[in-house]
């Protein structure tokens, strides 16, 4: 059988559309929360947290530094930090004691009431995301999780679930990146943009 790299092409970009568009649609006010939750810890004080594996990992070490020097505006540094960074903190947890606590003690360490604790996961079940984020839930943080598929367990953890309806790993990924990039543009249009109160 030939091979068509165009017909993989025009197939991997139907199916990366087709699910940002199921997901915009299905998950349009969960968005719309998320952004108010971040807002309101900005302007509290408090800071946003975020944490996932593999790319997922890469993914909260992007938005962190989305917030933290830019996004499309010059504006002040937003306080975020990615829990996936400091070698030392995930090797020491991981050695002494397990990989599925390295989120969750951090979370203990720095977490604190009216942060926003934000975990992705594409499949949604990825233990330490799941352990931190239900610490995080009872130290009184507001907790999100982004992820795909069926959503996993995250969907009943999480306070607020924004799920990627696709069975396409790549897709999913694809989709966390796009509404990643969103909720930065949304946060820094209310806080310093028109939507500015």
């Amino acid at each position: 059988m030939a091979f068509d790299m165009d017909q993989i092409i025009d197939e991997s970009l139907k199916e990366s559309l087709a699910a940002k568009e199921a997901f915009a649609s299905r998950e349009r006010a969960a968005i719309k929360t998320l952004v108010g939750w971040m807002v309101e810890a900005i302007r509290s004080g408090k800071k946003i947290m975020i944490f996932g594996n593999g790319g997922s990992a890469a993914d909260a070490q992007h938005m962190a530094a989305e917030f933290v020097n830019r996004f499309l505006i010059n504006r002040r540094p937003l306080p975020a930090i990615a829990l996936t960074t400091d070698s030392s903190i995930l090797t020491s947890i991981g050695n002494d004691f397990s990989f599925d606590d390295i989120f969750l003690k951090q979370i203990q360490a720095l977490g604190q009431p009216g942060d926003v604790a934000l975990g992705i996961s594409t499949s949604g079940n990825s233990p330490n995301v799941l352990k931190a984020i239900e610490e995080a839930k009872g130290m009184g943080l507001r907790t999100a999780a982004l992820t795909g598929g069926s959503g996993g367990k995250l969907l009943t953890v999480a306070e607020l679930t924004l799920n990627v309806p696709s069975g396409k790993t790549p897709a999913i990924q694809e989709t966390h990146l796009w509404v990643e990039h969103l909720l930065c543009q949304l946060v820094d249009e209310v806080l310093f943009g028109q939507g500015a109160a």
